[in-house]
């Protein structure tokens, strides 16, 4: 397990880097997942070794949302003057985020290798 917390800060870390580097565009957190996905797909790092350290994160994933939660406390006022705005961000964006991915199934569903199977190997 420590074998994988390592795997997955030192990911996170060079996601929080190539962010520096490139001021911030993108999340550091997002950039590392994507370099953690790579590493993964490429099989540079095996999922075994990273496999129970996920799963101990993702189960006490409550604790992550402690942060945020506090940080909705701590600006109620703001948020509260500005809720229409927030609200309609919200409903527009699960609304398209709706069509998109019925788009993007729908073009996965007429693909012509949609009846093929994964069987492991790429």
């Amino acid at each position: 397990m420590i074998k994988g917390l390592f795997f997955i800060l030192l990911f996170y870390f060079l996601g929080e880097v190539t962010s520096i580097f490139i001021h911030g565009f993108i999340p550091g957190s997002v950039i590392g997942m994507i370099y953690l996905f790579l590493s993964l797909f490429f099989k540079l790092v095996k999922p075994d070794m990273v496999k129970d350290a996920a799963i101990v994160i993702t189960k006490n994933m409550a604790v992550f949302f402690v942060p945020p939660a506090v940080g909705l406390m701590a600006y109620a006022e703001i948020i509260s003057r500005s809720i229409w705005a927030i609200s309609l961000a919200i409903i527009v964006s699960t609304v398209m985020t709706i069509i998109v991915v019925a788009l993007v199934q729908e073009q996965m569903e007429r693909h012509p290798l949609k009846n093929r199977r994964y069987n492991g190997k790429m």
